[in-house]
Parts: C-alpha cells; structure tokens; sequence
C-alpha cells in the first residue's frame, strides 16, 4: 500500500501545473502592464487608484511591476474602477500592424475589364490582412482618339494625391482637372472616372476606404391563422358586440 500510495502521489505531481509554469502563464498575460496603461489612460496616480479599489498605492506598484501576483478579488476591483470586464486581463492582445512593401516586390496590374486599359496599379497594402483601407500608386496613360474612360463604382470612400502630371476626374455631375499636388476625398458609390488630360503619363495615389454594408432592417413577422385572428384588435372588438 505504501509503494502503491507513493506511485499514486508521483503520478498526481506529474499531472499538476507547477508553480513555475503558472508564473510564466501569468506574466505572459502582462496584466500589470494592462493595469498600468489604464490608469494612465485615465491620468490616475496609483494613490488614487488605491483609494478606488482598496487596495495600497505601494501594493499596486508591486502589481504593476510583476513583483506580486494579483488575486481574482483584487483583479475585480481593478476591473470594476476602469469599467472593464475582469476577461480583459486574460484576453489576447492584439498585435501591432506593421508591414513594409519594397518597391521591387510589388506587382503593376493593368485596369480590370477592358482590352486598352487606360492605367495601371500596384497595390500597396497587398500584404495586410483584413485591412480597412486599400492604398495604391496608379499610373495613368495618355488616351488613344477612340478611348473612353470607364466608369466605377464601390462601397465606401476614396481619396486620390496627383504626383505628377494631370488628370481628368468625373464624380456624378462633377467634372475636374487635377494638378501634380491635387487630392480630391469623394463617395465611391457614385460613378467615378480617370484619365490622363496631358501627353506624358499621370502618377497618383490612391486610396480606398471600406464601408460596411447598412444594416438591413429585421422584417416583423406578424401571426396569421385562426389564433392570429382571435388574438387582434378587431377581433376583440368583434367579441364586445
């Protein structure tokens, strides 16, 4: 019993985290560095933010620091003063978004849909994923007689900076010539159209910003059928005759 009992003990220590494993969890989740950016956020001394929560101001700054480990109570009433729920400590963090797009590596594309495109794009944000904005240098070249711009349209918003040469634009009713140092911000939804005005071809940045769709709005079923009739207004009305 005594050999089964020390087997069943080793076994046990095997299965448990140690206490090692759980400092290292812990300070991966750098609540007191979360701790600390709210209270700055919020301009507060730790003097006050004892006052809030209870709590020492000489103990939080250890907390901040990592040189304690919060409770769950303490944590709630951390939590509680930033109006924060206590899941926020032990959520992910999101990662800061950073990416470089060397010149030799992007692609030139020519305008979609059509045999003579009248420009050509290189997309400058290819790399990031679920981006909100997509930014693009386009290069516009100087139209044949026969060539029409053609017209487009999506969701959201755009703005265009002329680098260099001049462009023609057509937003709706709107018609303007754009020079090297020109920017123009309108809605994309209206059909909007560039070309090249000059002999030489035109640079420009572009960039478009995503809008989500409107919300559709939640249609109200109403009851029909005998129990539909017998539950309305007028049915009601009908009984009180």
């Amino acid at each position: 019993m005594t050999e089964l009992a020390a087997v069943r003990s080793e076994e046990t220590q095997k299965s448990q985290v140690d206490t090692e494993t759980t400092e290292r969890f812990i300070a991966e989740k750098h609540i007191g560095e979360r701790i600390k950016r709210l209270r700055l956020k919020k301009s507060m001394g730790l003097v006050e933010l004892g006052k809030h929560t209870g709590l020492s101001a000489s103990f939080l700054s250890q907390l901040e620091t990592g040189r304690v480990v919060p409770t769950l109570r303490n944590l709630a009433r951390i939590a509680m003063v930033f109006s924060k729920d206590l899941s926020y400590f032990f959520e992910a963090e999101p990662q800061a978004m950073f990416r470089v797009h060397r010149r030799k590596e992007r692609v030139r594309l020519p305008q979609t849909g059509v045999d003579d495109p009248t420009y050509f794009f290189e997309s400058l944000g290819y790399m990031v994923p679920d981006r909100h904005m997509d930014p693009y240098f386009a290069q516009f070249v100087p139209l044949d007689k026969n060539q029409e711009p053609r017209a487009h349209v999506h969701p959201g918003y755009e703005f265009l900076y002329v680098l260099e040469g001049e462009l023609d634009l057509r937003h709706g009713e709107h018609h303007c010539t754009l020079a090297a140092g020109d920017a123009v911000y309108f809605d994309a939804s209206t059909p909007h159209s560039y070309a090249c005005s000059g002999k030489k071809p035109a640079d420009a940045l572009i960039v478009t910003m995503h809008q989500p769709p409107p919300a559709q709005p939640v249609p109200v079923l109403r009851p029909t059928g005998p129990r539909a009739l017998a539950g309305s207004p007028s049915a009601a009305a009908a009984g009180h005759r």
